[in-house]
């Protein structure tokens, strides 16, 4: 199926002209990049550009929060292609290490998003499946995961009329990860009754449904897991593995020995107590993997399994892409610094835990990619940017300048204001914001400051939430899509709220500390803060700052140039700037946690749960009630813990 764009907008004589010069150049240059505003509609040109050039599609941004908008976006402009999303799916993450000066080893803690894993598995069954997939994809990306070959070589085909017995299929079932549940089928897991058996894909929701007829498969069916209503009627299928990492039987023997030699080899060159350690770990992990095909931790094994030699790279999720594909490297200023510190942050960590006998040395190659590996991998690639750095200029054929914006919007008015009385002003800003139904933003440099702050404009009656790191990544676009419904009116963040946050009806931003010169408030980050201000027609910035630096001098003149330019290109073409209208989503994401709110907003929340409880109680509706009483202890718990 080809790449068909769905959307009754057309591309503006700029971005036509983008367009064009973009697909032209790469029947000259490998690489390019586009320079391109806040609000010029970057997203509807990759869109376009991946149109013309019908090609498979990387898309990397540098955060969770980015690559979801990018996702939503896409998804809307591709309704009929496919259109997927890989993350890292932990909400939580702690890796195993080991600090030598204390003698402390910290054991591997995680909270695996089931819901992002999903979606990870169903970009990678999409990518080994169909040519017209779009993957918008985090930096995470560049780290390890399973081996192409292998995944698309376990895969069960399943067809109508072919021969296979009840046990085999089972058993190939099994070898790729799936469970037996036949009280509770859940995705990754299967039934069997009689000659039934009902599996959900571990990357889907519906059911599968496999009737034999002795050897033969008599019927396949699509089935709805709520109704048990027959969607489809299917005459052949795939069934891609549960995990990520999966092992062929005749590699899972021979890695068992290249492991065992590994091991071996490594404890001579340990002292007693660290061999012994290590000797003890692995074992039992061998164990796990010789009756399970799997263990805690098997990806620590995988050049082992994968047949690589020692310091060659691990198999990323670029490995799935056919070889002619577009990477599209978005924010590139920020996701290619990204990409260059991942490996020694990786390395680091693990020699501590090979030297100390935690782990072998072949864990050193579960890793992410080094940049140079990345860069390899690079083939077809365009450069986003608004302030693309020195690198992506000096790779590209081509540099496309796109400063002008098709709703005719302007750069925001920039106003800097003294530090002193700030609060007061702020406050008194935003509320006259407030008044003509647009939101706020506010960043700070520190995560206390944004906490402290917080918690001050809840007790002056603002309805104020805080975009915390340690925010769930889907809860992260639910406070988003509130914000932008009015559910609340301010959101206070730190470098969280710089790029790609695409947010209309923000009228206002205030950038505290302004004049910190460093990695926050240099001329690059300045650009990007102000332009979250130019979808709206209505939009400004303010900074405080007690001197002018030259950081806000530069970021504060482009800002200028920009607005000229665009009031010139208004005039041209007789466009009278308008606020972006965009579709607010109405899905809402379960909101767990209590990081974003305020202390007293807490107070208030925990007040209306429980006389939503006593109203379920009262109503007889217990198991509501029950629920809600849970919710109510796990959010006083949370507050205990971070002494709110």
């Amino acid at each position: 199926m080809k790449f068909i764009i769905k959307s009754p907008y057309k591309p503006s004589p700029g971005q036509a002209q983008a367009i064009d010069e973009i697909v032209s150049g790469f029947s000259q240059f490998q690489k390019e990049t586009l320079l391109g505003i806040t609000g010029s509609g970057k997203t509807f040109i990759m869109a376009n550009v991946i149109q013309k050039l019908q090609k498979p599609t990387l898309i990397i941004a540098h955060n969770k929060t980015l690559a979801a908008q990018l996702y939503t976006e896409l998804s809307e402009f591709f309704p009929d292609n496919r259109v997927e999303y890989f993350v890292s799916y932990y909400d939580y993450y702690q890796p195993e290490s080991y600090i030598p000066t204390t003698d402390t080893y910290i054991e591997k803690d995680s909270s695996v998003n089931e819901q992002i894993e999903k979606m990870r598995l169903h970009a990678v069954s999409s990518l080994v499946s169909r040519k017209d997939t779009i993957v918008v994809a985090s930096i995470s990306c560049i780290y390890g995961i399973g081996n192409p070959d292998d995944f698309m070589r376990m895969s069960v085909h399943l067809s109508k009329n072919a021969n296979i017995s009840r046990r085999g299929l089972l058993s190939s079932l099994v070898g790729i990860q799936y469970q037996r549940n036949d009280q509770n089928l859940e995705p990754g897991k299967f039934r069997v009754r009689g000659d039934t058996i009902d599996v959900i894909p571990a990357y889907e929701n519906n059911i599968i449904r496999i009737e034999l007829n002795g050897d033969k498969i008599e019927s396949i069916k699509e089935m709805d897991p709520v109704t048990g209503d027959m969607v489809v009627k299917i005459n052949d299928i795939v069934i891609y593995p549960a995990r990520q990492f999966v092992i062929p039987p005749e590699k899972q023997k021979a890695a068992i020995e290249s492991i065992k030699k590994e091991l071996e080899e490594q404890l001579p060159k340990l002292g007693a107590l660290e061999g012994q350690r290590l000797e003890k770990r692995v074992k039992y992990d061998l164990e796990m993997i010789a009756e399970m095909g799997y263990t805690s931790g098997i990806e620590n094994y995988s050049r082992h399994f994968d047949g690589r030699a020692t310091g060659q790279p691990p198999h990323v999720l670029i490995d799935y892409f056919p070889k002619d594909f577009l990477m599209i490297i978005d924010e590139s200023h920020q996701t290619i610094p990204q990409s260059r510190a991942m490996y020694n942050g990786d390395f680091m960590r693990k020699k501590n835990l090979v030297d100390f006998g935690f782990r072998l040395p072949s864990a050193f190659d579960n890793r992410p990619l080094k940049f140079e590996e990345f860069e390899s991998k690079m083939g077809t690639t365009l450069f986003v940017s608004a302030t693309p750095a020195q690198y992506e200029l000096g790779k590209s054929g081509r540099k496309i300048d796109l400063i002008t914006r098709p709703t005719g919007l302007l750069d925001p008015v920039v106003e800097v204001r003294k530090m002193e009385g700030q609060m007061k002003y702020l406050m008194e800003q935003s509320q006259a914001t407030i008044a003509m139904n647009n939101r706020v933003l506010i960043t700070t440099l520190t995560k206390r400051a944004a906490e402290d702050l917080t918690d001050y404009l809840a007790k002056e009656s603002f309805k104020v939430r805080y975009l915390h790191s340690e925010i769930e990544s889907l809860e992260r676009i639910e406070l988003i899509r509130q914000l932008r419904a009015k559910e609340f009116d301010i959101l206070v963040g730190i470098n969280l709220l710089r790029e790609g946050l695409d947010i209309p009806e923000v009228g206002t931003i205030f950038i505290l500390d302004a004049d910190k010169e460093g990695f926050l408030r240099d001329a690059r980050s300045l650009i990007q803060i102000i332009g979250r201000a130019a979808r709206n027609v209505n939009g400004r910035v303010v900074l405080f700052a007690d001197v002018m630096t030259d950081s806000m001098r530069k970021a504060i003149y482009i800002t200028e140039q920009r607005r000229a330019a665009q009031m010139e290109y208004n005039k041209r073409y007789n466009i009278t700037p308008r606020t972006i209208v965009k579709k607010i989503d109405e899905k809402k994401a379960n909101m767990t946690g209590i990081k974003h709110l305020g202390k007293s907003d807490i107070q208030k929340e925990l007040v209306k749960m429980d006389a939503q409880m006593k109203s379920f109680a009262e109503n007889l509706e217990f198991e509501k009630a029950i629920e809600m009483r849970n919710r109510i202890e796990d959010m006083k718990k949370q507050a205990a813990r971070q002494g709110k």
